[in-house]
């Protein structure tokens, strides 16, 4: 067997709470961890949900009647174009990639004109036609998360991402269940053999779990790409921090799953 490098995305997503200063330390943390990537998500809010849309079940759950609608709780953690600039110059003074979710047509351009050499394609995105084109259209590897779809959906999606010319050979498919957090018994990390038997991708595991043993089991299981949550603290108040590692176990997660990739452990080839 020969070795792997598995890329490892330390998600800092909205974990910001759309502070600039808190954003540059989640970079710091994920650096010190040993990430290959930390990400972010870029949106409009505006452009995503309307006034009147309700904040889902677990956003609620975690913060309360903070920013009581799903808008006021997305234009606290919008990211400027500014920013997003400031934040990738900061990346590089730190060693780390710097990588995010574009949710919206806009925001796949903003990222394109950064020159961002890694696409995430998130799973709400997997049936959205023109997104699916815009990012096909674009150079860089894709990550496509399959945590909202059936196989149907990702077969569609792949056709798609076919048709304006990307090849299976430049996607990763993200076995995902979106659930914050994911029981274990929800996980079904078998489902990336499938995934890769049936599409002929290479795959990945966007993990949403407690704790650090699944994406190192997903490793061992033939994952490329490891995605998770983190946060500078479980007690801050925000949409994700209560289902993301803090530093330390982050800094657990890379050095186990470093542990692991190279080795005759892994159960696949």
């Amino acid at each position: 067997m020969t070795a792997r490098h598995v890329t490892i995305i330390a998600e800092a997503g909205v974990n910001h709470n759309g502070d600039i200063a808190l954003a540059h330390q989640l970079i710091d943390a994920a650096a010190a961890a040993g990430a290959d990537y930390v990400k972010f998500q870029t949106f409009n809010a505006a452009a995503l949900v309307t006034a009147s849309a309700r904040k889902a079940e677990y956003q609620s759950r975690n913060m309360g009647d903070e920013a009581s609608s799903q808008l006021a709780m997305l234009q606290r953690l919008q990211l400027s174009a500014a920013q997003h600039v400031e934040l990738i110059e900061h990346c590089r003074r730190k060693g780390i990639g710097f990588l995010s979710t574009a949710f919206d047509l806009g925001s796949v351009e903003l990222l394109d004109s950064l020159h961002l050499v890694l696409w995430k394609i998130p799973s709400g995105e997997v049936t959205n036609y023109p997104y699916l084109r815009a990012i096909a259209r674009k150079s860089g590897h894709i990550l496509l998360s399959t945590g909202m779809c059936d196989l149907a959906d990702v077969e569609a999606a792949l056709a798609v991402l076919s048709r304006f010319g990307r090849q299976r050979s430049e996607i990763t498919l993200l076995h995902c269940t979106t659930q914050y957090p994911t029981p274990y018994e929800e996980v079904n990390l078998r489902a990336m053999t499938t995934l890769r038997q049936r599409f002929g991708c290479s795959v990945g595991y966007s993990d949403h779990t407690l704790g650090i043993e699944v994406p190192v089991a997903a490793v061992a299981l033939g994952a490329v790409v490891i995605e998770k949550h983190f946060t500078l603290s479980r007690d801050l108040s925000g949409p994700d921090h209560a289902a993301s590692l803090t530093p330390p176990e982050l800094a657990s997660m890379v050095a186990a799953i470093r542990a692991i990739e190279g080795r005759d452990v892994a159960l696949v080839d």
